[in-house]
């Protein structure tokens, strides 16, 4: 399956998200991409690299439950473990275009991890 297939796509940003490959996500994002979520926004794919970076200082393991996929929108439903709170069941709202991830929505309650 070549990478434009919005599934492999997420499948990409997941793995180099996990191996803290920066420079693979950042290829996978469009130059204006947009983030949404609990703990911030970001409004380029530059914006969204930084977020994923300093998201990755304190993740130590994403594991992926189950990926839906309806044309060029894939949601992934993922545990998003860190060092000191119970793992976060997550749910990421992805649109891919060309081949490419244009926007992100993600929602969990981050409560546990920001100490509230």
């Amino acid at each position: 399956m070549p990478r434009t297939d919005p599934k492999v796509v997420a499948e990409t940003y997941f793995a180099a998200w996990q191996e803290r490959d920066f420079d693979t996500l950042r290829s996978i994002l469009t130059d204006d991409a947009t983030f949404r979520g609990p703990l911030g926004t970001a409004d380029s794919g530059d914006e969204c690299v930084a977020g994923l970076r300093g998201m990755s200082e304190i993740m130590t393991e994403v594991r992926v439950l189950k990926v839906f996929t309806n044309g060029p929108d894939v949601v992934t439903w993922f545990d998003l473990h860190t060092e000191d709170a119970p793992p976060a069941p997550t749910a990421n709202w992805m649109h891919v275009e060309d081949g490419r991830i244009a926007r992100i929505r993600v929602t969990f309650d981050p409560r546990a991890i920001i100490g509230g």
